[in-house]
């Protein structure tokens, strides 16, 4: 009976540590957010959405997140903090009741060519450790069986300065697993010779088709024709064996030349070194198509592209060398783990099944360890960084999620879902930034921002329930039951764009006919082959522009002016409406602070503390010279103009004095897709991801091309914004494009006059086509996946 008294009285008084069940912001103004103050609670599942470009990644990444990771970080020692990332405090007034923060957000995996799912995930580490305690033969350590690592031996004396100094004889020794030809690449670069030279030609005339070299005044060709080792009249083709060793594989040598001492060396090595050294992305456009025409990769023939040693693939268990466990679809290699059966590596056994089984409950099945993690999409990328969070034993911890759903056909989005209700029936919080209304709905609490984008953003719009969202009037609220309805008619394809025998990744020998001319979608689950069928085999020639999901680069220097191009012709009109050089109206250039060398702002770094940057005193933040800002255009200067939205410099370079024809067109296509409201001078680094999504379909749309190629384009987008997204396309194609879009998303699905639906299922259980017709046939005919989830989206 005293236990039982005992437990009422606890019920009665609850405990003061359990009243803290609430994250409480007060405050908060990091980017456009103003002056946000919300309450999320604990332990619940509270989905955030809103416009993009409303503030939610502010709010929750940039904040919350940002604060959590923060004040964990300073926990350590200031020696420690000094290998960490450093983390400014967030512009918040008060954070309470902060937990331990995870996040898991939508950046890619690193393209590293050495970094594979297997290595990302730990998966390859374990599956060294098993290969090295039971394959046989035995060939060493678990670095013996990884890529990564080369053989090393050396022997020497060394001296340990310690008491009397004494040198001592060493022998040092690492057996690793790296492929020697190809270095743990797989692949080997390759050079085109006939992309260099046209070999029935001579020199003298004009053999070379490298871009820049010509065959008259060229040094460089010169030091060729009259170096002596070749005859500069014969065609290339009739050069004898020595000849040709000497052209293409010469030493560096000194040779005359009209008079002058240059140094002769081979086209190869001459080649490699002024081109291939140098960053692709920063080379001119005709400079990095010759390079990526010349140089081919081909897997390594002496690994087969395993990118492991012989000793390495020698090694078995069973009949499966690591190189085989690698290449297996991951649940296949699930049921090979689950198998093998010894008690020395039980533990070891243990984790590696586990670790693959959260791959195929995440519907990850279909991968291999081996895939490169550069060649992942957005959303599977995401769900490979959720893996090492699925077993965890951890409660109480704050889980944020940036748009778990990209990437993910209706039917997986219910297993996401699934995920995220189990991680927060353990008792964390769960934070998610969504936009897709089958996630809103099975949230506990839902914060909607707005109530526009940018500075129309910024504030709380509507906090509750699910229920209190549909029937307030926000945006997504009145957004959130929209349908989009099947076409009654559709668009007649004017051609068709041949695939025949596609075998890229899992595709089984697919043909398929891509209509031109009309609005065509590729879809299926995730995995079942679409990237592999458009990206791998439609030829990107000069009328194709492909806008796929690879993230954009840029500084803090750089802004939505200079990435599309904006700039130039800006600059430019200043330049002629002042009589003075373009360039000063650069804060990259001449006409930059000196103070700040055009940052606008002074950073002092502070070690192993958050950096601060303070406004530059000289330029107020302006970023050009006092001089430069007396130049003037339409009465404005140029960081007022770098100051105006999207949608007031459409209408400032449209009429008047500062009519600029050529930036008025690119102001056009960015209000075209929905980003009236980004300020020109604004940085990238402060751009949601939809935002850069949509500056990136912007930029390409000015492109020449008959055929547009776009990844998922809903990727960040709100709801509101698809129909805006829609009508875009619309124009594309009543313009005279065809435009192929690989989507997910059911609006752009009901919208399209042709569908390509791919699967049935995932990596081997998918690749081939499922259904080819208009999407009313699909709805009717309910034979795939995709048809069973659009028929229940349009209501059929």
């Amino acid at each position: 009976m005293s236990s039982a008294r005992r437990t009422d009285q606890q019920a009665a008084a609850p405990h003061v540590a359990d009243s803290h069940d609430l994250i409480r912001v007060h405050g908060a103004r990091e980017n456009n957010l103003k002056d946000v103050s919300i309450e999320i609670p604990k332990r619940r599942l509270t989905v955030f959405t809103g416009v993009s470009g409303s503030g939610k990644s502010s709010l929750v990444f940039n904040t919350i997140a940002a604060e959590s990771q923060r004040l964990i970080n300073e926990t350590y020692s200031a020696f420690v903090q000094g290998f960490m990332p450093t983390l400014a405090r967030p512009e918040v007034d008060v954070l309470d009741g902060l937990t331990t923060a995870i996040i898991v957000d939508q950046q890619r995996m690193g393209a590293d060519p050495r970094s594979t799912v297997g290595t990302a995930t730990d998966a390859n580490a374990m599956l060294r450790i098993l290969f090295s305690r039971l394959g046989d033969p035995h060939i060493g350590p678990p670095s013996a069986y990884s890529f990564n690592t080369a053989s090393v031996r050396a022997s020497g004396a060394i001296t340990v300065e310690r008491g009397n100094k004494k040198a001592v004889k060493a022998t040092y020794e690492r057996t690793g697993g790296m492929c020697t030809n190809c270095e743990g690449r797989g692949k080997v670069s390759d050079i085109d010779l006939s992309q260099l030279y046209d070999d029935s030609k001579s020199l003298a005339e004009g053999a070379f088709t490298i871009p820049g070299w010509k065959s008259d005044s060229q040094w460089t060709v010169q030091v060729y024709a009259q170096s002596g080792f070749v005859d500069p009249d014969k065609p290339i083709r009739e050069y004898t064996e020595k000849e040709l060793r000497d052209f293409l594989y010469g030493e560096p040598v000194k040779v005359k030349v009209s008079g002058v001492n240059l140094t002769y060396e081979g086209l190869i090595p001459k080649i490699q070194k002024s081109f291939l050294s140098k960053d692709k992305e920063a080379m001119q456009p005709h400079i990095r198509a010759f390079v990526e025409r010349a140089v081919t990769f081909t897997t390594c023939p002496e690994c087969d592209g395993t990118r492991l040693s012989e000793g390495a693939r020698s090694s078995r268990i069973g009949k499966i060398s690591i190189a085989d466990a690698c290449a297996m679809e991951i649940r296949d290699l699930a049921e090979w783990v689950r198998a093998l059966d010894d008690p020395s590596v039980a533990p070891l056994l243990t984790a590696l099944r586990d670790t693959l089984d959260s791959f195929v409950e995440i519907g990850l099945g279909y991968l291999s360890l081996d895939r490169p993690a550069g060649t992942l999409s957005g959303g599977e990328a995401q769900r490979v960084k959720m893996i090492r969070h699925l077993g965890s034993s951890l409660t109480d911890t704050t889980y944020v999620f940036d748009e778990p759903t990209i990437g993910l056909h209706p039917h997986d989005i219910q297993r996401m879902n699934d995920l995220l209700l189990r991680l927060r029936d353990k008792g964390n919080t769960v934070l998610v930034v969504e936009h897709k209304p089958e996630t809103i709905a099975i949230a506990d609490h839902v914060v909607d921002l707005g109530p526009g984008a940018g500075t129309a953003g910024g504030t709380v719009c509507f906090e509750g329930t699910v229920e209190g969202l549909r029937a307030g009037d926000t945006v997504t609220g009145r957004h959130l039951d929209d349908r989009a309805l099947l076409k009654e008619t559709v668009r007649e394809p004017t051609g068709t764009l041949e695939i025949r025998d596609a075998t890229t990744h899992n595709l089984q020998g697919v043909d398929v006919d891509i209509p031109l001319g009309v609005l065509c979608v590729v879809t299926g689950v995730a995995g079942s082959g679409k990237s592999s069928l458009i990206h791998g085999s439609v030829p990107a020639g000069a009328d194709v522009v492909s806008v796929d999901q690879s993230p954009i680069k840029g500084s803090r220097r750089s802004n939505p002016a200079t990435y599309t191009g904006l700039l130039d012709p800006i600059r430019k009109a200043f330049a002629k409406a002042n009589g003075v050089k373009p360039a000063l109206f650069s804060a990259n250039s001449e006409g930059a602070c000196p103070t700040c060398n055009g940052a606008g702002v002074i950073y002092t770094d502070l070690a192993m503390m958050a950096g601060v940057a303070t406004p530059c005193e000289d330029c107020e933040g302006k970023r050009f010279q006092a001089s430069v800002l007396e130049y003037r255009l339409g009465g404005r200067d140029i960081s007022e103009v770098l100051a105006m939205s999207v949608a007031q410099a459409e209408e400032f370079f449209g009429t008047g004095e500062a009519r600029t024809p050529a930036a008025h067109k690119i102001l056009d296509r960015l209000a075209d897709v929905g980003l009236g409201y980004l300020t020109l001078g604004q940085p990238l680094t402060t751009l949601s991801g939809g935002e850069r999504q949509r500056l990136k379909l912007a930029t390409h749309m000015g492109d020449k091309g008959g055929v547009y190629v776009l990844d998922e384009p809903t990727t960040g987008l709100h709801l509101a914004d698809v129909e805006q997204l829609l009508g875009l396309l619309d124009r594309l194609v009543d313009a005279g494009k065809s435009v192929i879009v690989i989507e997910h998303h059911q609006a752009v699905m009901a919208h399209a006059d042709w569908i390509i639906d791919l699967g049935p299922g995932a990596g081997h259980d998918g690749g081939r086509i499922v259904f080819e017709g208009t999407p009313a046939d699909l709805v009717a005919d309910r034979s795939t996946l995709t048809g069973e989830h659009l028929a229940a989206y349009v209501g059929a």
